[in-house]
């Protein structure tokens, strides 16, 4: 009897059951979809949360981009394990465990195991939620080709596939080769082609209604420049006349502002080439060699708005103050650029003798803020497999694999600070220094930068900086990646002796892993001179050797109200040369009273060592969104802990006095930075776990037969849970009480240009062993398939509650709710549909969102109840029509979210918004109904 090992187990046996929660989607499920890449299928999963990374939600993203990852029970990409055939796939995010599902091929998948619980003791760490295990096919004849196009119904999102999947088997039958060659495309979908996000915009304020829209919200950056005087701020019309300034057009002038969203993508445009081969090779009648090989090249690009400069990028030491003259032998002399009207409205304001002035500018001339990253991906894994017999028949399995992940990406869209301090600094030519200059006889200052190229820079009007002054303050960004994975492993397993209800199972064996990454941006990035995100080079590396043993105890069997009862068993101990030793077990039973009804449960501890990133990661610098300042409001007399904590910083003691009350502008909520960074000092985090289900296949009852039913109830608690510590919680404890917080916090003690004083300038965030998370709830499914009328009809539910969802940021610290918030719906539904009638089919999925609430403390800053505000659920149905012609080509018509359902108003200024696609896009489609038209011929 053929024997089969199934996800969750090592023990090979004839009936693939697991005692944990599995679900299951095969290669028939990925062709009704019509998706190109695995993990659109794997989020219509009611098990699935939020990816951390997906096509619709990184357009901001530095290195990773366009990535596709999972995240099992919302508890994080990096406790979600993902497998191919069983063994470790290596990472698509430097730093990170998260597998890049891009380079899987979706036609060469035969199904995809979904198991829910901790299996850190089957696997190894990162299964703390649990384990995607994704089974290629492995035997294949003939040949197989797959042609997909498709679009939006707005002309965007263009689809394509040319797939060739081909394969063939020795005469015997005992080993066979096969491949996969495969091109897709996924193009851009731009916020400026969905009427929602044409136009900047965020929430008004108004708590009696959240989803209430300010619009238009533009940016205070602007192509020609906002420049700040001794009594105000001006701008420049089209026609370079000086003109008040006025963001959104409410000053009795036309808005000045600058419109983001025309820039932005909601859907990053993919490409992928794909190859896989396989094969197995036997050597004798009980032993075989095997390899699997994958390669993948993923081209992906961003585009948002051109950067936004502020004069404080240049002259940090000055808070921005911008020298207007120059000490030039002997003489004061004015820079010849700076227009008079400016000129005559500025005095020296940092004490140095020279007039000033500040500014912010678009910096359009230099272009949007592109970036281009090559990834490539190779995996290859071989080994030996087969049995021996030692009075016992046994089965073993050796292997050895390397993955490595590079990724080169160019970027365009910076400057170089330095050169444009330079650029910034003119005097008038030497020959015409005596007659006041003028803007056609500038010369850079600085003789030796004149030497290097340096042309004056004029940042005053639309259009203004001349191509020469470009071409030397442009500064072209790279960014250098690589992942190395190594494993290599052994076990065994077979049966020891017999009890009276059966043999004991057990398996054993040892693994070896080694990851290496680095990511190394361009130089001037490192120091933070290209006027953007300050992003160090980070490496790192660890190794862990593990041994594990698992067990199957037949306990009673064809008994009394025990058909079948077994219990299993699993250990692991690893070695890690980063945190030490660590233990994972699981414990668990399969109990069948009668032959259609199975209870089963497990009890799990899971570990999760640190990865890379948190442990390693330099200082990189972030601009954080959706920050509720807790000062925002408080007087020079407000009573209360809080209040009194605002007025002890200088900064927001001066704005009270000069505003009567503690008050921020729209460039103080747009112009919050930070800095992330690593901790050597982590330990693991422990993750325990509790399974108990019942499984019914009512075969005695004929009205029944055909179904099948499952109910599990699951219980996670992660102590020690490596997390960033939250920028809003740490806010509101600083200001609440715990000054431990208020280290990570810095404020602006004077006015900066556009910002106020005492506005947030950095909010820093570390990562730590914090109190924990958890998560609980109930999963349902129940299948059904028989013939209806002239053809077959099957269904498939699959539901989701989720009782309970929490987060503790640090030890004793609060529970921070998330069960029933965006990307964390209570109930969640899959239903699938497929009739068959020869020739013909057709299939339909119905993915269900239920109603879910703003994050909860978000809500408390306005002193408002959990829950209290919510977004409606939504329903999304697609269908896929089919068919077959002589059993050799299939013709096939879909269409995604058929009913061109839109996303809830998830706007700026609301947590869980996605930048540029004014709602979760990560979670609900932001794109709209698409078709797409295939052909696949069986050859």
């Amino acid at each position: 009897m053929q024997q089969v090992t199934v996800t969750g187990s090592r023990i090979a046996s004839p009936n693939a059951e697991s005692p944990s929660p599995l679900q299951v989607l095969t290669a028939a499920d990925i062709a009704a979809s019509g998706v190109t890449n695995v993990q659109e299928l794997l989020l219509k999963n009611p098990t699935m949360g939020t990816p951390t990374v997906s096509r619709t939600n990184s357009n901001f993203q530095t290195s990773s981009a366009g990535v596709s990852t999972v995240d099992l029970r919302n508890l994080g990409t990096s406790r979600t394990l993902v497998l191919v055939n069983g063994r470790r796939y290596v990472a698509g995010i430097p730093g990170e465990t998260a597998v890049d599902l891009n380079t899987i091929p979706t036609d060469f998948i035969e199904r995809v195991e979904l198991l829910t619980g901790g299996a850190s003791a089957t696997y190894g760490s990162d299964a703390v939620a649990g384990v995607v295990n994704i089974i290629l096919k492995k035997n294949f004849n003939g040949l197989l080709v797959d042609v997909t196009g498709g679009k939006s119904e707005q002309g965007d999102d263009l689809k394509k596939k040319f797939s060739l999947t081909f394969g063939t088997t020795s005469a015997d039958g005992n080993s066979n080769i096969m491949g996969h060659f495969g091109y897709t495309k996924q193009g851009a979908v731009y916020s400026r082609d969905r009427e929602r996000s044409a136009v900047d915009q965020t929430w008004s304020g108004n708590t009696d209604d959240f989803f209430e829209i300010r619009r238009p919200f533009y940016s205070s950056f602007a192509p020609q420049g906002r420049f700040f005087t001794d009594t105000g701020s001006y701008t420049y019309d089209r026609s370079g006349n000086p003109i008040p300034w006025s963001t959104n057009g409410n000053n009795g002038v036309g808005a000045t502002g600058f419109n983001r969203s025309d820039f932005r993508t909601i859907a990053v445009p993919t490409d992928r080439y794909l190859f896989a081969l396989n094969g197995n090779l036997q050597l004798s009648e009980k032993h075989s060699a095997y390899f699997e090989g994958t390669y993948a090249a993923t081209k992906v690009s961003t585009a948002i708005e051109p950067f936004p400069l502020g004069a404080e990028n240049i002259y940090p030491a000055t808070g921005g103050q911008v020298p207007a003259e120059f000490m030039v032998n002997g003489v004061m002399t004015r820079n010849p650029i700076i227009p008079q009207y400016l000129w005559d409205r500025i005095s020296d304001t940092d004490g140095d003798g020279a007039r000033d002035y500040y500014f912010t500018r678009r910096l359009s001339e230099v272009g949007s803020r592109t970036s281009k990253a090559d990834r490539d991906t190779f995996r290859l894994v071989t080994g030996l497999k087969g049995s021996f017999d030692i009075g016992r028949e046994w089965n073993y399995d050796a292997y050895i694999g390397y993955g490595q992940t590079k990724e080169s990406q160019t970027s365009n869209g910076q400057v170089n600070v330095l050169n444009f301090r330079n650029a910034l600094e003119a005097i008038p030519d030497a020959d015409d220094i005596n007659n006041n200059g003028s803007r056609t006889d500038a010369i850079c200052r600085d003789a030796n930068a004149r030497a290097q190229g340096c042309v004056p820079i004029n940042v005053f009007g639309f259009n203004s900086i001349s191509p020469d002054a470009l071409k030397y303050v442009t500064a072209p960004g790279s960014l250098n990646t690589a992942i190395i994975q190594k494993i290599a492993g052994a076990s065994v397993n077979g049966e020891v002796w017999d009890l009276p209800a059966g043999p004991i199972a057990i398996a054993a064996g040892f693994e070896y892993r080694s990851e290496d990454s680095r990511a190394e941006p361009d130089a001037l990035t490192q120091a933070g001179l290209n006027a953007g995100n300050a992003l160090p080079a980070t490496y790192g590396k660890f190794n862990v050797k593990e041994l594990f043993a698992e067990a199957r105890v037949p306990l009673l069997k064809d008994q009394a109200f025990a058909k079948e009862l077994n219990f299993l068993g699993a250990f692991r101990r690893g070695d890690y040369s980063t945190v030490g030793y660590t233990t994972s077990w699981n414990a668990g039973f399969e109990w069948a009273p009668v032959r259609d009804v199975k209870f089963r449960g497990t009890r799990a501890l899971s570990t999760r060592a640190p990865n890379i990133n948190e442990l390693f990661q330099a200082p990189q610098q972030t601009f954080p969104a959706d920050i509720v300042d807790p000062c925002e409001g408080v007087t020079a007399t407000s009573q209360g802990a809080r209040d009194t904590a605002c007025r002890a910083a200088p900064g927001v003691m001066a704005n009270i006095n000069a505003n009567g009350a503690f008050t921020l502008n729209q460039a103080d909520q747009q112009g919050i930075s930070g800095f992330d960074r690593g901790n050597p000092n982590l330990h693991e985090e422990k993750g325990r776990s509790t399974t108990v289900g019942v499984v019914w296949t009512p075969l005695s009852i004929p009205t029944l037969s055909k179904f099948t039913f499952t109910l599990d109830y699951f219980d996670i608690k992660i102590s020690d849970a490596i997390v960033p510590i939250p920028r809003q919680f740490a806010l509101q404890n600083c200001y609440g009480g715990d000054g431990t917080f208020c280290n990570t916090i810095t404020r602006r003690p004077t006015a900066v240009g556009a910002n106020s004083a005492g506005s947030l300038q950095y909010i820093d965030s570390a990562v730590n062993n914090s109190g924990g998370k958890a998560t609980e709830g109930v999963d349902v499914t129940a299948s059904w398939a028989d013939r209806v009328g002239p053809g077959r009809l099957s269904a498939r539910l699959a539901w989701t509650w989720l009782k309970e969802g929490y987060d503790v940021p640090l030890p004793g610290a609060d529970k921070d709710y998330w069960a029933g918030e965006v990307g964390s719906a209570k109930n969640r539904a899959t239903l699938n549909l497929a009739y068959r009638w020869g020739p013909w089919s057709v299939t339909g999925t119905t993915t269900y969102y239920g109603k879910s609430a703003l994050d909860d403390q978000f809500l408390a800053q306005y002193d408002m109840p959990r829950n209290s505000v919510k977004v409606n659920q939504k329903t999304y149905q697609d269908f896929q029509f089919s068919y077959t012609l002589k059993k050799k080509y299939e013709i096939y018509l879909g269409v995604d979210n058929a009913f061109d359902v839109k996303p809830p108003p998830i706007i700026t200024g609301l947590p869980f918004n996605t930048t540029g696609a004014e709602t979760d896009a990560g979670t609900y489609d932001a794109i709209g109904r698409r078709w797409y038209l295939g052909l696949r011929a069986t050859l």
